[in-house]
């Protein structure tokens, strides 16, 4: 470590679309600034959407191991333990019960295709969904099935619409007592109620004892909003260059896109 405990940074990392390209390629210039604050001493974390199983490889491909990792848009939290699979274990785990939001959705998306992840990162699902969505545990079941399972996260994709028709119906639903966003495409992520990644963030920034004006959080999608919101209040929130405008309308500063290694040029600006 070269920077004193009191001086380190907290960096929040979004993965697809940050750290990651489109086709999954990480660059050379990313991992090498990562590497770089980590070796520093400062805490180099994750916090995705994704599940714990589809994480921790990304961590593998950084060469990091952080205290704490952040998944599911912020309702699961792992701690690192040499003794747990993977070499994390659940510390934090927010679940809600998702029959109502499930049942609203479908009576406004016709085709519709869901998944619902629970506490052990275990994911059932209606028709098929991509790899990354699923991790390694999963299975296919009937939507009634569905409506029984403590969830940490549902994700629901509509291939038929286009997104700006799909954020009018999303909000056309009146979705209560959860916290969602929308993605790139016709694609919802849902949450428990209050839940999202700048709350599990500000939890491990407690934890951890940084200070407010030492954290660091890069992201691209709407599902960073909160995160680019809290970690801008007092340090530096930062959104991607290819992110949409309310997304960057929500951070304190914007840097390259994706394809141009703007997460390497944003942490480059980071002290080590």
């Amino acid at each position: 470590m070269t920077v004193p405990a009191d001086e380190r940074w907290l960096i929040a990392l979004d993965i697809d679309g940050t750290v990651v390209h489109e086709n999954g390629r990480l660059s050379d210039e990313v991992r090498d600034q990562v590497q770089r604050l980590s070796t520093a001493g400062h805490e180099v974390m994750l916090a995705t959407g994704r599940s714990v199983a589809s994480t921790l490889p990304v961590l593998d491909q950084l060469g990091i191991a952080p205290e704490y990792v952040v998944c599911s848009n912020g309702a699961i939290t792992v701690r690192r333990d040499a003794l747990a699979p993977m070499g994390y274990r659940r510390e934090y785990v927010e679940t809600f019960d998702p029959a109502s939001v499930l049942t609203t959705i479908r009576s406004h998306l016709e085709g519709a295709r869901y998944a619902v992840e629970d506490e052990t990162g275990f994911y059932r699902y209606t028709e098929p969904f991509p790899d990354s969505v699923l991790g390694l545990g999963s299975e296919q079941v009937s939507f009634d099935e569905l409506l029984g399972t403590r969830a940490t996260r549902v994700v629901v994709i509509s291939p038929d619409h286009a997104v700006e028709e799909f954020l009018g119906v999303v909000e056309r639903m009146g979705l209560h007592r959860v916290s969602y966003a929308v993605g790139w495409t016709a694609w919802l992520d849902i949450a428990p109620d209050g839940v999202n990644k700048a709350t599990a963030m500000e939890r491990v920034r407690s934890i951890l004892g940084v200070p407010r004006d030492r954290v660091v959080a890069v992201g691209d999608g709407r599902n960073d909003i909160e995160l680019l919101e809290w970690a801008g209040e007092s340090g530096r929130g930062v959104a991607m260059g290819q992110a949409p405008a309310e997304v960057i309308e929500a951070a304190s500063e914007t840097t390259g896109t994706v394809a141009e290694d703007g997460l390497a040029t944003a942490l480059s600006a980071v002290p080590a």
